[in-house]
């Protein structure tokens, strides 16, 4: 097997195979529950924590299921641990897991964590699995926690508010209020807010690609320092 490049899963985790604005997988509570920026950290850390595990169990037991029983073996895996996140987070942030709702245990069928334990985790062994399960939820999380900041700047002209759902009562003066007397948008929080602003950021990433690609076009194509073309005319004889 090929040594993993642990450069090359973060590229791809983070940036070049982002699941969330390259795959566009798990969009159901992308655009669900972007409402607010606790909204997306509180689902972000728990489909981090989910992709983490599953991966690690995954990959321990990868030369051990048979491929008749691989996908069932898989979803059970990915359950067990969405269970567990949910009974951590009804025991310590309850408020906000009746936020979420049923976007919670929908993380079970969520194409990301799936798709990961299908194409990475049952090739590889532990330490590039629990890596790669890292990364992709950290992936997955940024895009998560940009999006709710944008909406909820847009929708309220604030950010951070009710944080103290996820992190206790400390964080209730994290609120910031960026805009006095703000007048709330209310599309940038309702469902067509949550495409519109998805669709802004899946541009400008395809912006800044076409841009570097340029730029790395442009390099191949400069010759090279002190390289000179010479002209020969006439006959030699």
């Amino acid at each position: 097997m090929a040594e993993v490049s642990y450069r090359e899963l973060s590229l791809n985790g983070l940036w070049k195979n982002n699941p969330a604005i390259v795959q566009l997988l798990g969009l159901c509570p992308l655009l669900a529950v972007t409402g607010s920026v606790v909204n997306a950290v509180g689902l972000a850390l728990a489909t981090c924590l989910v992709l983490v595990t599953s991966n690690t169990a995954v990959s321990l037991i990868r030369n051990i299921v048979s491929d008749a029983v691989r996908l069932p073996a898989f979803v059970m895996i990915i359950a067990s641990a969405v269970t567990c996140i949910e009974l951590l987070m009804q025991a310590f942030a309850y408020e906000l897991y009746q936020i979420l709702g049923i976007f919670l245990p929908l993380i079970t069928t969520n194409c990301v964590i799936l798709g990961r334990a299908e194409a990475f985790a049952c090739k590889n062994s532990l330490l590039p699995a629990i890596y790669d399960g890292l990364i992709m939820g950290l992936g997955f999380g940024a895009v998560l926690v940009l999006l709710g900041a944008l909406r909820e700047l847009t929708g309220t002209g604030a950010l951070f508010a009710d944080m103290d759902l996820l992190f206790g009562p400390a964080a209730e003066s994290w609120k910031i209020v960026l805009i006095e007397d703000y007048q709330a948008f209310l599309l940038a929080i309702l469902p067509p807010g949550a495409f519109i602003f998805t669709g802004l950021i899946i541009a400008v990433k395809n912006l800044i690609d076409t841009r570097i690609q340029a730029r790395m076009d442009a390099l191949k194509e400069k010759p090279a320092k002190g390289s000179k073309r010479v002209r020969v005319t006439g006959t030699i004889s």
